[in-house]
């Protein structure tokens, strides 16, 4: 696409991070974007975020797949070990 304002003006907020710019600043003190890399507002629209809610647990699964139910019961077991091994070790001590 091509920008036909070339004059830079700055915007309220960074349309690539969304942050607050100050008035006459050369780039986003945030995230560094400036009118040649991407906050001219004939090239821009504002930010590129997803209309529908997020759902962060589909993102996990879907990112991840399903969590391994395996691992869980490990965990349980090495901790009855390790504390049977502790008390044991505590009632030797005691004599």
């Amino acid at each position: 696409m091509t920008c036909l304002n070339s004059r830079p003006r700055t915007p309220e907020n960074c349309p690539v991070c969304g942050e607050g710019v100050p008035p006459r600043a050369l780039a986003c003190p945030e995230c560094g974007a400036d009118h040649r890399s991407g906050w001219k507002e004939d090239c821009v629209e504002g930010l590129d975020l997803p209309e529908a809610e997020f759902d962060y647990g589909t993102f996990v699964e879907k990112e991840f797949g399903t969590r391994a139910t395996g691992i869980k019961t490990l965990w349980w077991i090495t901790a009855v070990v390790l504390l049977g091994a502790l008390a044991a070790s505590l009632a030797l001590a005691a004599f």
